[in-house]
């Protein structure tokens, strides 16, 4: 028996079935876009907001002093493969907060070749990222030091004043700011800098 009903049922499903279909092939699509996006797009949220230790980038010095003294400490490490050798010229300082520091990190290129690579770079503990301060870093970009090379690298840096008001810094007395050079592509893939070696 055949009537107007039988003929449409094919149809709706058709149209049924194609719209599921597109549905499915853009949530798809949205999900790969957003796999290749996830890395910039974490990377942009931990520098604006100092997650996970990410310190802040600022054109100038602070304006305002603190009263609290605090003790940086720092760390030097190299990563794949680097034939570098890489160590701060000294391993801590007291910084009172608001005030500018600069401080020298030794590089030297231990082959017999020109060599091109990126430091990575963290802050610890993680509450500190926020209020960590760089106005000059050289792992802002690519350093290339000739065969045997050695230069002194500086970092000019602050501890923003405001983390006397954070209840979350009351017990922080003392932070690590702490390197790893990558040769120049894997650092571009994105390899974490490790922790201190305190």
């Amino acid at each position: 028996m055949s009537g107007p009903d039988t003929v449409k049922w094919p149809g709706r499903w058709f149209r049924r079935d194609r719209a599921v279909a597109t549905a499915v092939s853009l949530a798809v699509l949205g999900m790969l876009g957003l796999a290749f996006a996830s890395v910039p797009l974490y990377r942009m949220f931990c520098a604006a907001t100092g997650y996970e230790g990410t310190p802040q980038v600022v054109d100038a010095a602070s304006a305002l002093k603190g009263k609290r003294m605090m003790r940086v400490r720092f760390d030097a490490n190299l990563g794949g493969g680097l034939a570098w050798d890489f160590a701060p010229e000294q391993s801590q300082i007291d910084l009172r907060t608001g005030q500018t520091a600069t401080v020298f990190f030794k590089v030297t290129n231990r082959t017999a070749h020109k060599v091109t690579a990126h430091a990575v770079y963290n802050v610890g503990p993680g509450s500190i990222g926020g209020y960590f301060d760089k106005i000059s870093c050289f792992c802002f970009t690519d350093q290339t030091l000739d065969a045997h090379e050695t230069v002194e690298m500086p970092v000019v840096f602050y501890l923003d004043p405001a983390l006397e008001q954070d209840e979350s810094m009351k017990g922080v007395d003392e932070v690590w700011l702490s390197y790893t050079f990558y040769p120049a592509k894997a650092a571009d893939a994105g390899q974490p800098a490790s922790g201190p070696r305190l």
